[in-house]
């Protein structure tokens, strides 16, 4: 049987959709279509169902990517390790929410330059985006808090991302703690928002996290919004209002007092981030050194 079609079938497989299956091997569409049907006619049985939108495997389809998948990588990492052996490293393509990217994953896999690799980033705000982007080649890895769905992609869990409630001391004088340990975020109206979006997405999961209800829109309306989480800290000390920041983006401003802490929950809420790749794509070495190395730098943050 030739491994081109079985490749093209496992690609197929798990991308879902010929289109995908076509931009990961650099093919067009009817050459995968004509790949794919030529090894149902050696097969003698169809291998997917045609739909709408993308294809599903039938289970002669399901049995056989579960059986030749597995080879397929190894004979891929064996090829990588001739061509490593032999030539200069691939570059890598990583991509996610720019301030997660800017002080998290590049500083953890700056070594990796210094080891020969080369690095591209690509700041991205939108998990959708970013995910359309890893399913067709544009990205070899991505970051994100969106765990995705399907064969395609093979996330695993990074780090969780603790948020905290914060504003600038004179905002925070003004707060009475007591009332706000009381009766929740109605202490906290009247004062001034800042937020990466207007539908307020960061103060909406922690008001509900923590104060068991939505932020009301009457008395809670963001003043600033600016979509860049690092912009929101500067306004926050720079005394335009109270926001609610991941903590590992906030720490620093916490210790110097330039910010304060309005609340401190038994229980704070938490994000997950999770590693992304295109599920076989780790049989790639300089991909799975790099999904390594970020594996073991997270065990610090």
């Amino acid at each position: 049987m030739d491994l081109t079609l079985l490749r093209t079938f496992v690609t197929v497989h798990r991308a879902g959709s010929f289109t995908r299956a076509a931009a990961l091997l650099g093919l067009s569409q009817p050459a995968v279509t004509s790949q794919i049907r030529t090894l149902e006619r050696q097969l003698g049985r169809p291998l997917f169902h045609r739909r709408a939108r993308g294809v599903t495997p039938t289970a002669v389809g399901d049995e056989l990517a579960h059986k030749a998948a597995p080879h397929l990588d190894a004979l891929l990492r064996i090829t990588e390790a001739e061509r490593e052996a032999v030539g200069p490293l691939r570059t890598l393509h990583v991509a996610g929410p720019p301030e997660f990217l800017c002080l998290r994953v590049l500083p953890a896999l700056a070594l990796l330059v210094g080891q020969g690799h080369t690095l591209r980033a690509a700041p991205q705000t939108d998990d959708e985006v970013t995910l359309d982007g890893l399913a067709v080649g544009h990205h070899d890895l991505v970051v994100t808090t969106a765990q995705p769905r399907g064969g395609l992609f093979t996330a695993t869990p990074l780090c969780d991302e603790e948020h905290v409630l914060v504003a600038a001391p004179y905002w925070a004088a003004l707060v009475d703690m007591d009332r706000l340990r009381a009766e929740g975020s109605a202490a906290l109206d009247g004062i001034p928002l800042v937020e990466v979006h207007e539908s307020l997405p960061l103060v909406t999961r922690y008001w509900a996290a923590v104060f068991d209800a939505l932020p009301d829109a009457r008395s809670l309306a963001a003043t600033v919004v600016v979509p860049d989480l690092r912009a929101v800290l500067e306004c926050v000390r720079a005394g335009a209002g109270l926001a609610v920041l991941p903590r590992y983006l906030c720490q620093d401003a916490l210790d110097s007092g330039r910010i304060v802490a309005l609340a401190e929950p038994a229980v704070p809420p938490l994000r997950t981030w999770f590693l992304v790749v295109r599920t076989g794509s780790l049989a790639l070495a300089h991909l799975a050194g790099a999904h390594d190395r970020l594996l073991d730098a997270a065990g610090d943050w």
